[in-house]
């Protein structure tokens, strides 16, 4: 990795009940049993990876998917209303661009991590078809002023 370049992870929220069957606030709706599972292999997926925070959409989907990956370092999940739904590559930006941000968790929504594999796609970063955005997945981004470089993680 260059000497000036960040890492990020960009984590799309694990498995969560279904959205038309949840009555309440879509904010409050948490894991599925699966997604608790993904949650916790988390933890050995992101291992091997330097963190130094993890930042989360406040949605309790977005924050129990990273809490398993808080205990097993000794972290706070600390929440930020810039990765919640509809906020786009702009609120993922005000992360990837900070030059004092290095090896954060970002935890956020499927539309957000869409709208980063088009951008990756059309940076010519990765082709067509290479990786994705299932539920519980994860981007390593290499970040110097722009995304230069991307690895996919499978959700577990």
């Amino acid at each position: 990795m260059d000497a000036l370049s960040r890492s990020f992870y960009v984590v799309r929220h694990a498995k969560a009940g279904s959205r038309s069957h949840w009555t309440g606030d879509d904010g409050l709706r948490p894991l599925s049993k699966k997604g608790r599972k993904q949650a916790e292999e988390l933890v050995e997926i992101l291992e091997a990876y330097p963190i130094r925070a993890i930042i989360s959409s406040p949605y309790v989907r977005c924050v129990e998917t990273v809490e398993p990956v808080a205990r097993a370092r000794q972290m706070d999940v600390n929440s930020s209303a810039a990765l919640v739904e509809g906020h786009g590559l702009d609120g993922l930006n005000q992360f990837l661009l900070d030059p004092a941000l290095d090896q954060i968790v970002l935890c956020t929504h499927g539309d957000i991590v869409w709208e980063l594999v088009e951008y990756l796609v059309n940076r010519k970063l990765i082709r067509p078809g290479d990786g994705g955005f299932a539920k519980g997945s994860t981007w390593v981004l290499e970040v110097d002023e722009e995304v230069v470089k991307a690895e996919f993680l499978p959700a577990p």
